[in-house]
């Protein structure tokens, strides 16, 4: 049996096509790699993002649902609506550790956006030695805070250096951490040491994407370094010093450690911000229902002072 030769056409004296298939685009055949290869790398994913969710939102939900029971380990739960909500309105403790929280926030947040602006300044200019005094400015972001508030308490007790600084300069050499008027300037301290490291860097990066011809046209004119810094460079950093102001916001509502450590809420609760609060009341009370309540109530006093910031920010712009 012979093959049948295809004519010029293509077909063979019986009429079939002969003729190769044509080929798919190259730019076909990519897009089809890519759609597989990424389907398979969002199934190599899916573990990953699933486990993210549960432990990143399984608490918080879980918190909002316990918000609405009576709970105690060992004793079960009871459904009470809104009962812990209302419970928390005629709480005075809940209002202190609410004013705990804003005025603590309110030494923290300005100070620390001021010293990072500060310090990152001083750096933003390539010298001798600039690599290192950014490394150690810092450092303090990556230092343990319980064990800084650990030391901190001994610079701040009644024989520590700066009872004795105060001493010297004829002030009283009593602790500021047993007095409860000077005890939330004491944590507000330790807190912008630990911080203000996050918020220069931040800055400093900003600064370093500036145009440098302002400020060169500025000095030429005879502008000194303060009126280019408030003229030509404060106006190009209000969107980074207003996304730091939220982050430092947000951080300073979630202090703790430094509460347990140095001060456990006192004296007389002059340090007993909200944190600790539900702390006491999850941890030391067992009363799992009501601290959900003051977690809830903490993420809306939180989420508030987002949004106006947020809405300060788009006003600016």
């Amino acid at each position: 049996m012979t093959a049948t030769a295809p004519t010029s056409d293509g077909l063979t004296a019986d009429g079939a096509d002969r003729r190769p298939a044509p080929k798919p685009p190259r730019g076909t055949t990519c897009r089809v790699l890519e759609r597989r290869e990424a389907r398979i790398g969002l199934l190599f994913a899916l573990p990953a993002f699933l486990l993210f969710l549960l432990f990143r939102f399984g608490p918080a939900i879980a918190g909002v649902a316990l918000s609405f029971f009576d709970y105690t380990i060992g004793v079960g739960a009871e459904w009470t609506g809104v009962e812990n909500f209302r419970r928390m309105v005629d709480d005075p403790i809940f209002w202190s550790a609410l004013r705990v929280t804003v005025v603590l926030s309110l030494l923290i947040v300005p100070v620390s956006l001021a010293i990072s602006t500060f310090m990152a300044l001083m750096v933003r200019r390539s010298f001798r030695g600039s690599g290192f005094y950014r490394s150690v400015f810092f450092l303090p972001v990556v230092t343990s805070l319980v064990l800084a508030a650990t030391v901190f308490t001994w610079v701040f007790s009644t024989n520590g250096p700066w009872s004795k600084l105060m001493g010297a300069l004829g002030f009283s050499t009593e602790s500021w951490l047993g007095d409860t008027l000077l005890v939330l300037p004491a944590l507000a301290m330790v807190a912008i040491w630990s911080r203000f490291g996050y918020g220069m860097l931040i800055l400093l990066a900003r600064m370093q994407d500036l145009p440098r011809e302002l400020e060169e046209a500025a000095a030429i004119d005879g502008a000194g370094p303060w009126k280019r810094f408030w003229f030509i460079i404060a106006p190009q950093l209000k969107p980074t010093l207003f996304f730091l102001a939220v982050i430092e916001t947000t951080a300073s509502f979630q202090i703790f450690d430094l509460v347990y450590v140095m001060t456990a809420g006192g004296p007389a609760r002059a340090s007993y911000n909200l944190v600790f609060y539900i702390y006491d009341q999850g941890f030391k009370y067992f009363d799992l229902g009501y601290a959900s309540a003051l977690g809830v109530a903490l993420f809306v006093v939180t989420l508030v002072v987002a949004l106006i910031q947020r809405y300060a920010i788009g006003r600016d712009k």
